[in-house]
């Protein structure tokens, strides 16, 4: 679950700000929205961010996903090298700053990484006392203008003579200063590094995010081996009335889907799964259908998904994943989300949630997590859909908005900042611009596009 996520001189962001799900104690709404961790301490399940076209508010997920991936590849990204904040001093301000505090396993940690010229400068790692306790430090790492790396871990963990064997080894060929330790670290069978692998699995797994540009992900496999989710994905897809009559899973031999002409590119994949952790390989043909090979009782499946449409006589039409709507692309997408963040500690970033969806239909699938008291993950999106500013579905301090001040820099605020009464129209008030983050709209009249006519 996520606290709070900090972000300095990446992208959008010049100066450090701060995005957190803690609830803001005067507001008495939505109760059934505080999960209480340990100690009373509570987190938020919902969050909204709005701003306008530019505003940054996207360059929060964004940047999330790159030191995901950072740190899940143990790569810097191509467009992590070149994100720094530019209206500032460029020669100056080289240094990028990451933290974030979250909760893993019932654990609350403490993670951050500072990046001077695409060099890990410093990374730490702590379990977190929520502000109530000391923070215990897991390790830390620090890296000079030499490109020498120094660890220094738990005080168990350096008074163990096989542990500073290991520590030694990892310092002289596997530490390397473009690339964080957290998953080096959390794949060492040593006991003392326990809680650093539960930090690095909220990364792995817990952590999920979904762009405009994402596809539905293993929903064939998903659809194939459980029943329980596949009656859930067809009754949610059934309810919105677009025509589905239900999902299903073609299954293939791989040498059946593969034919005799592609052997080389059957045995690269069959390799690549016999790699793969997760025991899942996952294929994309050029019209954007995804094909999940998997391993079931000594063969080798090749999945696809189809769904099932009825005509007008009632007779059943199958249709691949690419002959559907772009709409019906992304609902399928929400599906696993949504079934996660029910019943599972998942925490979700969703990039325009409203993406190519009607606006009702959104916002009813946001009252069904809203008003759902037994929900255990947490949901967090960016929107222009002033449709769901509605204080019988969000508290105010899950309302956010990203808004660019005079140097270019984004800010972030909550509406909780502006005290208002929970029987306001916050959707009125918010495009009539009382909490800003609204376009600011030229006069078109005065803009003369007419003398750019040409015969």
């Amino acid at each position: 679950m996520l606290i709070r996520l900090v972000i300095n001189n990446l992208f959008s962001f010049g100066n450090q700000k701060e995005f957190t799900t803690i609830p803001n104690k005067r507001l008495k709404t939505l109760n059934h929205h505080k999960y209480n961790l340990s100690d009373d301490f509570e987190i938020l399940k919902l969050s909204s961010i709005y701003g306008a076209n530019g505003a940054g508010k996207s360059n929060l997920i964004k940047s999330l996903e790159l030191f995901q991936t950072l740190i899940v590849k143990e790569e810097i990204p191509y467009y992590l090298k070149k994100s720094k904040f530019k209206f500032g001093n460029i020669e100056k301000d080289n240094k990028q700053t990451f933290a974030i505090e979250f909760v893993q396993d019932k654990q609350p940690f403490y993670y951050g990484i500072v990046l001077n010229n695409n060099i890990i400068e410093e990374e730490e790692l702590y379990l977190s006392g929520l502000g109530k306790k000391d923070d215990v430090m897991l390790f830390e790492r620090k890296t000079n203008s030499d490109e020498t790396t120094t660890i220094n871990l738990t005080k168990s963990f350096e008074e163990d003579t096989k542990s500073q064997v290991l520590k030694s080894v990892l310092l002289e060929e596997f530490v390397k200063p473009t690339v964080p330790i957290l998953k080096l670290l959390s794949k060492r069978d040593n006991k003392f590094l326990i809680d650093v692998k539960k930090a690095f699995s909220w990364f792995d797994d817990t952590l999920q995010i979904i762009t405009p540009d994402s596809k539905p992900r293993a929903l064939a496999h998903r659809i194939d081996t459980n029943k329980n989710f596949k009656k859930y994905a067809e009754d949610i897809m059934c309810s919105f009335n677009i025509g589905i009559n239900s999902l299903n899973a073609e299954k293939k031999g791989i040498d059946e889907f593969f034919g005799k002409d592609n052997e080389s590119e059957k045995d690269e994949i069959i390799k690549e799964l016999e790699n793969s952790p997760k025991s899942m390989v996952s294929l994309r043909n050029n019209l954007g259908d995804e094909f999940v090979v998997v391993k079931e009782n000594g063969k080798i499946w090749v999945k696809g998904l189809e769904i099932e449409h009825k005509n007008a006589s009632g007779k059943s039409v199958k249709f691949q994943l690419n002959e559907e709507s772009d709409g019906t692309i992304r609902l399928l997408d929400f599906v696993p989300a949504f079934r996660s963040a029910i019943s599972k500690e998942k925490v979700y970033f969703i990039d325009e949630i409203e993406r190519s969806i009607h606006p009702l239909l959104i916002k009813e699938l946001l009252r069904k997590f809203s008003l759902d008291e037994s929900t255990k993950g947490q949901l967090i999106f960016t929107t222009h859909e002033s449709n769901l500013l509605d204080q019988e579905l969000f508290r105010q301090d899950e309302i956010w908005f990203a808004e660019k001040d005079l140097n270019g820099a984004t800010d972030l605020y909550s509406l909780s900042d502006f005290k208002e009464h929970k029987t306001i129209d916050i959707q009125k008030g918010y495009l009539n611009g009382r909490y800003g983050s609204i376009p600011f709209l030229g006069n078109l009249k005065d803009l003369k596009w007419h003398e750019y006519d040409s015969n």
